[in-house]
């Protein structure tokens, strides 16, 4: 291999190194409470002064602003709340994403149609120890289980 190779070798080293990792294109959706289009006008303005932020689109009827760029949610979640509005980050998914929406937590009457509030997993309805209690009071394996039996 030489020295030629050798140098070949090094300097396509080097120039792998000094690559960047290009950043991703994100969609931040926020729930900002705004009364008119002034309010609406401010929060376009704030947040497309975001660096990184190459569009925002502002939905004044469902309250939903959504930027789209080279953004950190955070810095952009931040700059909204600048604007001393109540922010928010977008907690509405389509009803059929979720595996249980109408459990209590994810039913929300200000929903957007067609849509329920994410809640975790964790959110289901579970059992409880009475529950159990109950199950194994009438069962087929407890003979004294219940006289009407």
């Amino acid at each position: 291999m030489g020295v030629e190779g050798t140098l070949e070798y090094i300097s396509d080293l080097l120039r792998s190194v000094k690559k960047k990792k290009k950043k991703q294109t994100q969609t931040v959706a926020l729930k900002v409470r705004m009364d008119c289009e002034g309010c609406a006008r401010k929060m376009k303005s704030v947040l497309s002064s975001v660096k990184g932020a190459k569009t925002v689109d502002v939905d004044l009827k469902q309250q939903k602003v959504t930027v789209t760029g080279y953004v950190d949610p955070k810095k952009v979640l931040e700059a909204a709340k600048a604007t001393k509005k109540k922010v928010e980050m977008w907690p509405y998914v389509p009803y059929t994403l979720v595996a249980n929406p109408y459990v209590s937590q994810a039913y929300d009457k200000k929903a957007p149609a067609n849509h329920v509030r994410a809640v975790p997993v964790t959110a289901t309805v579970t059992e409880t120890t009475v529950d159990d209690h109950y199950t194994s009071m009438f069962s087929d394996d407890n003979p004294n289980a219940c006289s009407i039996m």
